[in-house]
């Protein structure tokens, strides 16, 4: 497994290459290589084809590491590495300096290139595109010579899992429920839930504070956020196209009922206003008439009857509404588990090759000093996973079930947030019928 980094050099580009082409690193100077240039006297070089191109940059230089797991590669082998990936990432175009360092525990390349291009007199971009394809570069040469590369499943694992990437503020929150994108994800599924149509759901959006952006994917931002969530991020069902079909679904979905929190009985003998006014009072008696006759209305059409049957009704609800508690715990408890397998996975995979040396090499005790943590990590995680695997797991797959699992549980939270309102209605028009009969009884 080859791991790459890249940083500029703006001043002492001398001392630079000085310091990665020194004897005692490079095994006597067998492992340095250089290209259009002599490694002591390069940074005279680049500074004149700097000035050939009339580059005011501040940038001198790049330099750009390349380090080796120990033990996975030899010295020799390195360095061919490190000139083939010169050959592709300058492509003959640039000067450069390259040193292979074996010093320490693990074998790295140092490779300082002039930051001006000697045939297009332009100057190296350096940024996120231009380093992906540096390290895709340093991967397929890896893949070539049968070494590691980095797993690409784990990374995107770490991305959306590790709670280590989280602020502790947001860690708290998503543990609570209450995350920034659990939030956008409720106000999401309600605002379809009471939306007839794609408009009103985006003016509804706009109403609870948030700027939509169209493009490719629809993201959102709240007001009091800095950057737009793409929407797709927090599971399938929150793309444009699924929201459009979820919102001309919701005349199927909810039997083309309109729910809604019904208005409340006024407490007649606990009214101070009644007892002062008796237009008032006739007022709320007829208020509370009519609030009972669409309390009825509603109930009936949810085949309710009785108050018996509320209060059943409600307890059944409340009982689902657990079910719906318990079966987010049983993920959230099978997700953790799975993390906990990726990082045991992820630390066979990087430590497999220090194991196998140190078993292979048992008395070379200077090797298990220096790498005992990375041996006993190896040992924890290995142990762990026959405890569930009979092989080790491929993280492509664990990651496959932590996503899926993911967007059940995204399904799952939003029926349990729908059955809240659901018993709150209930509850509401429970407490208008016994309101209302308390009041009879006081007439």
């Amino acid at each position: 497994m080859a791991i790459t980094k890249i940083h500029p050099i703006k001043s002492t580009l001398n001392l630079a290459i000085g310091y990665i082409i020194k004897d005692e690193k490079t095994n006597d100077k067998v492992l340095i290589s250089s290209f259009y240039c002599e490694p002591t006297t390069a940074h005279t070089k680049f500074m004149m084809t700097r000035k050939d191109a009339n580059t005011r940059g501040t940038v001198l230089a790049r330099h750009l590491i390349q380090s080796f797991l120990p033990g996975e590669t030899s010295p020799e082998k390195a360095h061919e590495i490190g000139l083939e990936l010169c050959k592709r990432v300058l492509k003959d175009e640039y000067e450069f300096v390259l040193a292979t360092h074996v010093d320490r525990g693990h074998i790295h390349n140092h490779i300082i290139f002039n930051n001006v291009n000697m045939v297009s007199r332009k100057c190296y971009q350096s940024n996120k595109r231009s380093y992906h394809q540096i390290r895709n570069h340093s991967d397929d040469i890896c893949r070539e010579n049968k070494l590691s590369v980095i797993d690409e499943h784990y990374e995107k694992f770490k991305r959306k899992y590790k709670t280590a990437g989280k602020s502790w503020y947001e860690n708290q929150q998503h543990k609570q429920g209450t995350s920034w994108k659990s939030k956008l994800q409720f106000d999401i599924d309600r605002t379809v839930r009471q939306s007839k149509d794609w408009d009103e759901f985006l003016q509804k959006m706009t109403g609870l504070g948030y700027e939509i952006k169209f493009g490719k994917h629809i993201a959102f931002r709240h007001e009091d956020k800095q950057r737009f969530t793409r929407a797709k991020t927090i599971g399938k069902d929150y793309t444009e196209e699924r929201l459009k079909e979820r919102i001309s679904d919701n005349d199927k979905a909810q039997g083309k009922i309109k729910k809604r929190e019904p208005d409340r009985v006024i407490n007649i003998s606990a009214n101070e206003k009644i007892k002062s006014s008796k237009g008032y009072e006739i007022w709320a008696r007829k208020h509370n008439l009519k609030v009972m006759a669409d309390s009825v209305v509603s109930l009936r059409d949810e085949g309710i009857k009785s108050l018996t049957q509320l209060e059943k009704s409600i307890q059944e609800k409340a009982g689902a509404r657990q079910d719906l508690s318990d079966k987010i715990k049983v993920i959230e408890s099978r997700m953790r588990h799975l993390s906990k397998m990726m990082e045991h996975a992820h630390i066979v995979t990087k430590y497999r090759e220090i194991y196998k040396y140190h078993k292979e090499n048992p008395r070379d005790k200077h090797f298990e000093n220096e790498y005992s943590a990375e041996l006993a990590a190896y040992k924890v995680a290995a142990k762990e996973i026959l405890k569930h695997y009979k092989k080790l797991p491929k993280t492509k797959e664990i990651l496959k079930e932590l996503d899926k699992l993911n967007e059940e549980k995204s399904k799952l939270m939003a029926e349990y947030t729908a059955t809240k309102s659901d018993i709150d209605r209930l509850f509401a028009l429970q407490k208008n019928y016994k309101t209302f009969k308390q009041n009879d009884l006081e007439r």
